[in-house]
């Protein structure tokens, strides 16, 4: 009996150590296994905070060299989105990609937020109704026509109106502020900027020559300059190119034609809306969706700043610190977008988008230069 007790006392305290034993291995397991998370977490924070830097060097770097280059012929965004794909043929790392995500859409909303501080109502104005007159037969060829085109160059419809837009309205701030609404992806923002890129490239050198040729006045030339080329650099170059009075004029039909961001956004955003809300009924079979849930939310504070400008709560002084952030940020996007694009993707996208900008691009001059000669401004 004694022997028998003492056995059961041995065996319970054996089982109580190994009990113990246990104990503490489960808890140093999970304190090894907190630890890792805890090193992960840190690590991929400190990856993705790297990625962002990096991102926002390229931009920096793209802002210093545009500097650099003599009358303004290549802007910033141009830079950064190229830069951004040759730096992407050597160094492409997947830990970057979360970073490169973030940059390109959610910062690219918050630089379209702070662009509505820049666009003012009032500046319609001091152009006259017969830059409008230009511009309208414009945009109905940029979309109107661009739906045929496309159609014709089998492209898709956020590409083809990513294009179309940058040609209509003011190149890659366009391409920029839209993208994000219509969710087109970032090899479509790619494309499509490379695109009007090259048009403006040609058009600054052939632009005064063909405005001579045709014996066009100051003005003529200012606005049809200002209606039918790219980037706001592009013009600026084409239309002092030609005389300092055509550049002054250019410019500014160039700011009113950049208001046309305002309408075109919202329309976009309206389509962008009504296509997500068939796409998610189909998915829930046929149930209502709420469109309050998928209408993009930056909009409203781009729309609610324009109005600030436009009846001057916003002073100028600020309105200018406002806009050098918000392109500094749209620069950035498109850094991370240039990142996160290779050379391999332009070259599995063919030629048909460039075709496709030549073909907009050029029907948008001929329009411009038609209704200019029709209203016998020539």
């Amino acid at each position: 009996i004694l022997d028998l007790d003492s056995l059961y006392h041995k065996t319970f305290y054996n089982h109580f150590l190994l009990s113990n034993f246990c104990s503490k291995i489960k808890m140093i397991l999970k304190q090894t296994q907190r630890r890792y998370i805890m090193e992960s977490k840190i690590k991929t924070r400190g990856m993705f905070i790297l990625g962002v830097a990096i991102c926002f060097a390229v931009a920096g770097l793209s802002v210093y060299l545009e500097t650099l280059i003599p009358g303004e012929l290549l802007g910033a965004s141009i830079i950064a989105l190229f830069m951004g794909t040759i730096i992407n043929s050597f160094f492409h790392p997947t830990w970057i990609k979360p970073a490169l995500k973030f940059t390109s859409k959610r910062i690219l909303k918050v630089a379209i937020i702070l662009l509505g501080a820049s666009l003012s109502i009032s500046t319609i104005m001091s152009v006259g109704k017969m830059t409008f007159f230009v511009m309208i037969f414009t945009f109905a060829m940029c979309f109107g026509g661009g739906y045929f085109v496309r159609k014709l160059f089998g492209l898709n419809w956020k590409l083809s109106n990513l294009i179309s837009a940058g040609t209509g309205i003011c190149g890659g701030s366009a391409i920029a502020a839209i993208s994000p609404v219509i969710d087109a992806d970032d090899k479509d923002i790619a494309f499509a900027m490379s695109s009007t890129f090259l048009f403006d490239m040609v058009m600054i050198a052939l632009y005064p020559l063909m405005g001579k040729a045709l014996g066009m006045s100051d003005i003529a030339y200012g606005i049809w300059a200002g209606t039918s080329v790219n980037d706001t650099a592009s013009v600026v170059a084409s239309g002092y190119a030609f005389s300092e009075v055509a550049g002054d004029f250019a410019t500014m039909v160039k700011l009113t034609r950049t208001l046309a961001i305002i309408p075109t956004v919202l329309v976009f955003a309206y389509i962008g809306t009504r296509i997500k809300q068939k796409e998610l009924q189909e998915a829930s079979n046929g149930q209502k969706v709420n469109l309050m849930k998928i209408i993009p939310w930056f909009i409203g504070g781009f729309l609610l700043l324009a109005i600030l400008n436009s009846v001057g709560c916003i002073p100028a002084s600020a309105s200018g610190i406002i806009k050098g952030t918000s392109k500094f940020l749209m620069v950035t996007a498109l850094a991370a977008i240039g990142l996160g694009t290779s050379i391999t993707d332009f070259k599995k996208a063919g030629l048909k988008p460039m075709f496709y900008g030549i073909t907009i691009d050029t029907l948008v001059t001929l329009t411009a230069l038609v209704v200019i000669w029709c209203m016998g401004l020539m």
